[in-house]
């Protein structure tokens, strides 16, 4: 018999510091207000609106630490599902939602969930299947949950009001069925925007993933309807205030998350800057897909472990030249003309931000289940050393100290301006020794 423990792709089993205290453990108390300033009057930056240019390599201390943040978002859909198929709450929360912030100890994260989501497996099962054991033949599954940002001075850091989506991974037996259709299909109808342009290939995606964002039960709705709901419901109440929407997820919750962004875009003309965390994700469609993505606007970030095989599956990425043709050394030609014909050629979509186990001494010899793990991503996002494109090491705690430096001035110039006829050091000039 399938071991319960196999299923669960958040196994914590490193020692790794937790923030769960406080999610901005990154900044000392002194400069802490300098960065929220920064965050607050350049919010749209690190929601990737210019696509994180000049954020990612160096790695921006702020970002790492809104990344981390919404890592947490994340943590909590692993902590609170119940993967146990004997409890009589398997396959659900195990927390009620006006406690699973503080349940699944994350910390006082300002935010309030306000729904929960669920996903239905669409694959036909036969009849006698309902007989056999709970975890082969549930359906429907706890999958994540919205929550909206209430908390004043949380607002007040961040600029605007957020709503998070956050989406865990495989969890079930039926979930990993789906995973395994790796074929792509185009979107339905309610789903797809207007097709590309003189007659080019059509969007689509992986046919498991769109089957569990779409399909319903008799008694569950689809996840589909469920965002939709609630993302109309939060627009109409908070639509004229700063509002961002962002959806975050780990492995099959990062695809799902994906598919979310592109609905939401899709289906509300009047939706936010719409962006997607995503940790450990698999690709999700295809090249007309990514392209519709970013026409609509959407922003993605992919943290990606260049030691997780699921980073790099499902399907084949056709790379391309200069002048956009297909590079011939890629694959043999007869086996690219065999993939694009089982509809398996992938693309990546949205900006990466790329990791790797091998440096961090211990992770470096860690097995595959470990290199995926969300809680790997956490870690070696926060003990990650930076390279810049020239190859040179940059160490965030240098960029750190600048800050510190900086704020020291502004620091002093605000403190002299209290004081009658005192000059600050930004006011003064810089005296250097000359002495031999």
């Amino acid at each position: 018999m399938m071991r319960v423990a196999a299923l669960n792709p958040y196994t914590p089993k490193l020692s790794v510091p937790s923030n769960s205290t406080n999610l901005n453990a990154d900044f000392s108390s002194w400069d802490w207000k300098h960065h929220s300033a920064k965050l607050a009057n350049n919010w749209m930056e690190y929601q990737g609106i210019h696509n994180w240019q000049g954020l990612l390599d160096p790695l921006d201390h702020i970002l790492r630490s809104e990344i981390l943040r919404y890592g947490r978002f994340v943590e909590a859909t692993y902590l609170s599902f119940d993967f146990h198929p004997s409890s009589p709450t398997y396959a659900t929360s195990k927390f009620p939602k006006n406690s699973i912030l503080t349940r699944s100890c994350i910390g006082d994260t300002g935010y309030k969930p306000t729904k929960y989501l669920r996903a239905t497996c669409g694959i036909q099962l036969p009849t006698w299947i309902h007989k056999g054991p709970t975890w082969l033949s549930t359906r429907s599954s706890w999958i994540g949950y919205v929550a909206v940002c209430h908390d004043k001075q949380e607002i007040a850091r961040l600029g605007r009001r957020d709503v998070v989506i956050a989406f865990r991974g495989t969890a079930t037996c039926l979930e990993w069925l789906e995973n395994f259709r790796a074929t792509l299909t185009c979107l339905p109808d309610d789903l797809a925007s207007v097709g590309p342009k003189g007659g080019g290939p059509m969007p689509m995606v992986e046919s498991g993933f769109l089957s569990l964002y779409t399909s319903h039960s008799e008694t569950c709705p689809s996840l589909r309807y469920m965002v939709r709901e609630e993302v109309g419901r939060v627009i109409q109440m908070y639509g004229d205030e700063p509002l961002s929407i962002t959806i975050t997820g780990h492995s099959l919750g990062a695809a799902l998350a994906t598919l979310a962004a592109y609905d939401i875009k899709s289906t509300f003309g009047n939706a936010p800057v719409v962006t997607v965390i995503s940790f450990g994700g698999p690709r999700v469609g295809n090249q007309s897909f990514g392209c519709e993505l970013e026409k609509s606007g959407t922003k993605i970030l992919r943290i990606v472990n260049s030691d997780d095989v699921i980073t790099k599956v499902p399907g084949f990425v056709i790379e391309k030249n200069e002048r956009g043709e297909a590079n011939k050394e890629a694959l043999p030609g007869w086996v690219e003309k065999h993939v694009r014909e089982t509809a398996l050629v992938y693309a990546e979509v949205g900006q990466e931000l790329r990791v790797s186990s091998k440096e961090c001494p211990h992770l470096s010899k860690e097995d595959v289940v470990t290199c995926h793990d969300l809680s790997t991503y956490l870690h070696l996002l926060r003990d990650r050393i930076q390279k810049s494109n020239r190859g040179e090491a940059s160490w965030p705690g240098l960029l750190h100290l600048a800050n510190l430096i900086l704020n020291y001035f502004s620091y002093t110039q605000q403190f002299s301006a209290k004081i009658p006829g005192s000059r600050s050091l930004l006011e003064s000039p810089l005296e250097l020794s000359t002495h031999k």
